[in-house]
């Protein structure tokens, strides 16, 4: 039997965000360099709460990472505001329309899902460049 180990190194402090966006409101999640929840929090979607959820994310350690979903639409400002503070942003695309359907959208479990698919992304290419 044949056992590869492969090192991966995860910047200590290293936070990736997740973000719900909406009309009035954005949710973060904010995960550690592990996946972990760190918490969740409610911002105005207006260029102070921008301000405050990036703030919000630093608060836990160096923001390397956000992944918003609708960067295109309620998400542009916050995208916008992020890449000026050079936080790196990608977009998440919304679950598949039969899931939300089958399971119903949780607003919580959508934020988790948000950041933990982009941690996750940042896991596997790092995964893949050793190999």
């Amino acid at each position: 039997m044949t056992v590869t180990i492969v090192e991966t190194r995860v910047q200590a402090g290293a936070i990736t965000g997740g973000v719900d966006t909406h009309a009035d409101v954005h949710v973060a999640a904010a995960l550690d360099p592990v996946g972990g929840l760190l918490g969740v929090q409610e911002f105005p979607a207006t260029p102070a709460g921008y301000a405050q959820l990036l703030g919000w994310l630093g608060g836990f350690g160096t923001v390397c990472l956000v992944g918003i979903e609708g960067t295109g639409s309620y998400g542009a400002g916050l995208a916008r505001h992020l890449a000026a503070a050079g936080v790196r942003v990608v977009e998440v695309d919304r679950s598949d329309r039969q899931d939300r359907r089958r399971a119903g959208k949780s607003d919580p479990l959508l934020r988790r899902e948000v950041a933990r698919s982009e941690w996750l992304c940042r896991l596997e290419v790092r995964l893949m460049s050793k190999i």
